[in-house]
């Protein structure tokens, strides 16, 4: 059986993961795995199935992708956003492990993002840390200095400058205000 590797926008989260697989299974299209930004079909699709599909990814705010950049740019979102929300606190260079994962040579990935995205890959990572850190700081659960940790900010005074830039409060301000003004991270 030849699978078939399906690129879908706005895939960003466990709970979209969830509704790609919902949506695969109620429409009997068998696929072995969903991740951020994508799905592993068992099969290809027939061409009433991917209108079918794209109609149902449509009503959640997804999007099947099919042109090569998109697709590049895709991966390079859905691996920033792995990164900065898993548990490994491992401090591998960005630019490394999109380069080992994506098997294009950093230029080419930089070019592209940042010609089809306007803005950098340097700046969209730091968005979605920033995103990540204002989650954490609603959470109450961490200091800065272990989400500092956590998301590899050199240290929290860093973290703390990054986060004032970004939002006009530092993680402290932040924090009191309970303020609710995260982006979502398709938005981004």
């Amino acid at each position: 059986m030849e699978e078939k590797t399906i690129n879908i926008r706005n895939v960003v989260c466990q709970r979209c993961i969830m509704t790609v697989e919902d949506i695969l299974n109620r429409m009997n299209i068998p696929f072995k795995e969903v991740s951020l930004g994508q799905a592993i079909l068992n099969r290809d699709l027939e061409p009433r199935e991917r209108i079918a599909l794209e109609k149902e990814f449509e009503k959640v705010g997804f999007e099947i992708i099919q042109d090569r950049n998109e697709k590049l740019i895709n991966n390079i979102k859905s691996l920033i956003i792995e990164k900065v929300y898993s548990e490994d606190t491992s401090v591998e260079k960005l630019s490394g492990l999109l380069t080992s994962e994506l098997n294009y040579d950093y230029s080419h990935i930089t070019h592209v993002f940042t010609e089809n995205e306007g803005q950098s890959i340097q700046k969209f990572y730091n968005a979605v840390r920033i995103e990540r850190v204002k989650e954490l700081l609603n959470y109450d659960d961490w200091s800065i200095a272990m989400i500092a940790d956590n998301l590899g900010y050199s240290t929290p005074a860093y973290l703390s400058t990054s986060f004032k830039n970004a939002t006009g409060l530092t993680p402290s301000e932040y924090k009191k205000k309970h303020a609710s003004d995260r982006k979502t991270l398709d938005s981004i």
